[in-house]
């Protein structure tokens, strides 16, 4: 057991893509944690295919440094908002963060949000400024941003009393001058920083064990591993526990396994102390927020606040004419089963059963972090269908509540009209607008959470693809009303099950924008296209050419087709509305309407429109 003064726990917060995950890599590389010729993988803390793919943490993950004689336990956190559960649980398990910041982008929503939960905690802050080597970078300037964002949130004389670290992770360099000519050519800068500045672990080791599960994971032969900090006293291998539930209810359990940290391998332990930062295995139906305690003296310590979700979606077994051609997982069995699994690790996600054992309602943190369940589900080989993301609206003091999202976009000074325009029918409101000379323009609004659904792809085209756009949830507040955000184009539906020819596909092109290729199988009542107008029609991309012996003066052979418009799984998400369909198989991604045939949507429409007039 390291002796306490030596062990440091420290957070590290950063916006997406400002290098904290390749900080990691080349603080683990250096320090001597891995062997000569260990191979370490790059990006090495973005364990799932997904957070590798899109470049994000999704995750919390626990990495450990021995530097010196010093241990130094690294907790990466989400840098997104829709993952605030995990963010808020890590602050309890450290004593300090190094906050990331690009020298050339500065600070960002994102980053603010972690920031605000690190300093609400009393945590000491480390400011590294990443990526000095970036032409146009200003050091000096993202650091007086750093500080105004210290001051807005509230930050006491130490906090913002913090040292400055101006480093490059991808060149592994880093030094306390912000001339990028005297960067040292090593990480130095940073574990020096780390350990003379965050405060050791103050807990007591003689106490009766505490220990918070902060997160979960989970093993196929090791079944939940609760990973957290020891709060006092030790913890051994093969010790009778009891464990506190967030009811306050105890119940008896043996700790099987103790695992350490070592670089980013779990070693398996005998004992830990307080301030120690370990995993558990063999308690059984454990969950986030319980509390492992001595058996003699159970005392719970304060139940974690968990984000609420702010959006929801229903999760139905897919029943379209193409359902089980692809996946392997079909039944409502397999998806229920698949669902609750997911509340064992997640613990900002619901799931409530509904009248029909087919649909499941599934709430969660925001189109992001329900889009990744979605995406992992269907790499595991499930099939299901989605509705149209929908906000949660509450009653608070008996006034309806929405939520509303703080949202930064960096534009090009020629597209601010348009996209000021585009937001104040979506009810914004703009609160801040910098412009800094250089031909961009940064402003900041509150926008119900509603009016950014489906927002970005306009947002790009609007932009020509400049435009950055960065969200994070800010609060709830008034409902708007009716009327904001959601999809104001019609759609081209299939009126036949068949295969998409190039003839009948140009008899439909000057309709609007079609959403797939020649040779695709479409099925009745599939989506297939966007109207120019605001009203859904009925088409036939499937006609065959009539032959006939008489040559047409047109040759076929010249006609040219629009390239068509792929959707991506968030893409097609947020393009949904209320009465379709987005239908998920491992290959496919399908736009389609709830009711598949035309005249049983027309009477349903009907009745709709009837039930309305009575109200």
């Amino acid at each position: 057991m390291h002796s306490r003064d030596k062990i440091r726990n420290i957070a590290i917060i950063a916006h997406v893509d400002h290098g904290k995950t390749t900080l990691v890599d080349k603080l683990l590389q250096q320090s001597g944690t891995f062997r000569e010729h260990e191979a370490v993988q790059e990006r090495a803390m973005d364990s799932n295919d997904l957070e590798r793919e899109r470049g994000i943490t999704i995750l919390a993950k626990n990495t450990a440094i021995n530097y010196k004689d010093y241990l130094i336990n690294i907790v990466d956190t989400p840098g997104h908002a829709d993952f605030g559960g995990e963010v808020e649980r890590i602050m309890k398990m450290v004593d300090g963060v190094l906050l990331v910041v690009d020298a050339f982008e500065g600070t960002m929503p994102q980053t603010k949000f972690v920031l605000r939960k690190a300093l609400e905690q009393n945590l000491t802050p480390i400011v590294i400024v990443n990526k000095i080597d970036r032409p146009n970078a200003r050091p000096a300037e993202v650091v007086d941003e750093v500080l105004d964002l210290f001051i807005e949130l509230g930050a006491n004389d130490d906090q913002l009393d913090f040292p400055v670290v101006y480093a490059s992770a991808l060149m592994g360099t880093s030094s306390m001058e912000s001339d990028p000519s005297k960067q040292d050519n090593n990480m130095q800068a940073i574990y020096e920083t780390v350990v003379s500045h965050i405060p050791a672990p103050t807990e007591n080791v003689e106490e009766p064990l505490q220990f918070l599960v902060t997160l979960m994971d989970y093993n196929e032969y090791l079944g939940r591993i609760a990973i957290g900090r020891v709060n006092r006293g030790v913890v051994k291998q093969g010790q009778p526990v009891a464990v506190i539930n967030r009811d306050g209810v105890t119940k008896q359990a043996r700790i099987e396994k103790l695992f350490g940290f070592q670089g980013l391998k779990r070693i398996e332990i005998e004992e830990a102390g307080a301030g120690d930062i370990v995993a558990i295995a063999g308690i059984k139906d454990i969950n986030i927020g319980e509390t492992i305690a001595d058996p003699a003296n159970p005392e719970a310590l304060p139940v974690l606040k968990i984000d609420e979700p702010t959006l929801q979606m229903t999760f139905v077994v897919n029943n379209s004419p193409f359902a089980g051609r692809e996946g392997k997982w079909v039944t409502s069995r397999k998806l229920r089963e698949r669902l609750f699994k997911e509340l064992e690790t997640d613990v900002s996600l619901r799931v409530d059963e509904t009248d029909s054992p087919d649909a499941f309602i599934v709430s969660g943190r925001g189109e992001l972090h329900l889009g990744i369940l979605i995406e992992n589900m269907r790499r595991e080989g499930f099939e299901l269908q989605v509705s149209k993301p929908e906000v949660i609206i509450k009653l608070i003091d008996g006034q309806k509540m929405e939520p509303l999202e703080r949202l930064i976009i960096d534009i090009p000074e020629e597209s601010m009209g348009s996209v000021m325009e585009s937001l104040g029918t979506r009810k914004a409101e703009m609160v801040n607008m910098i412009n800094n000379g250089s031909g961009n323009v940064r402003l900041e609004f509150l926008i119900p959470a509603r009016g950014l659904i489906g927002y970005r792809t306009y947002f790009l085209t609007l932009t020509r693809g400049y435009g950055i756009m960065n969200h994070a949830f800010d609060s709830y507040g008034p409902y708007y009303g009716a009327g904001v955000g959601g999809r104001h184009e019609g759609v081209l539906v299939s009126s036949e099950t068949g295969t998409s020819t190039m003839y009948g596909m140009l008899s439909v092109e000057d309709r609007g924008i079609l959403f797939l290729e020649p040779g695709t199988e479409v099925y009745e009542g599939m989506i297939v296209g966007e109207h120019t107008r605001d009203t859904d029609i009925i088409v036939n991309i499937c006609k065959e050419k009539q032959l006939n012996n008489i040559r047409s003066a047109g040759k076929d052979d010249t006609v040219k087709m629009k390239t068509p418009r792929m959707y991506s799984l968030e893409q097609a998400l947020e393009y949904l509305n209320d009465d379709e369909y987005c239908e998920i198989t491992p290959k496919s991604i399908r736009l389609r309407k709830k009711i598949l045939n035309k005249s049983e949507r027309e009477r349903a429409e009907k009745h709709r429109k009837m039930a309305e007039a009575n109200v």
